[in-house]
């Protein structure tokens, strides 16, 4: 892989703007999901906002899950909501670490709190775990 002069490589910049970006769309998606459960008519809302925001499957089907069977799994939801809003906040503070290169185990735990949300996820792990040798202090 090549240097740009100061013996730093792309893969951590990849993977923690990888891991950021699934972490802000983790983050919206909890809060889209709480939003969903406490304000149920919101959701018809959802088709004039376009296909997009409806980002990660398990939380489309979620919104649905939601509508179909009341509010009593509504609390299980908003765990579940919490959930995903926290890996979000994990995975964003993980690719910030990758990116300054501070420390490595939680630039990982960052980059596997991405991993739900599929092929983005697995290029986080994959980008930062090739790159642990440009950390600082890392002996490998």
């Amino acid at each position: 892989m090549e240097s740009n002069g100061n013996n730093r490589g792309g893969l951590l910049s990849a993977g923690g703007v990888l891991s950021i970006m699934v972490g802000i769309l983790q983050v919206i998606g909890g809060l889209l999901l709480v939003v969903n459960i406490f304000f149920p008519d919101w959701s018809m809302y959802l088709q004039y906002l376009g296909p997009g925001i409806l980002f990660m499957p398990f939380v489309r089907d979620v919104f649905w899950l939601v509508l179909v069977y009341g509010m009593f799994e509504g609390f299980v939801l908003v765990l579940f909501a919490v959930c995903v809003g926290v890996l979000g906040i994990v995975a964003i503070v993980g690719g910030i670490s990758a990116i300054r290169r501070n420390v490595f185990g939680l630039s990982l735990a960052g980059a596997i709190c991405a991993l739900p949300s599929g092929i983005l996820g697995i290029l986080a792990v994959i980008f930062i775990a090739l790159g642990k040798r440009e950390f600082d202090g890392v002996r490998v």
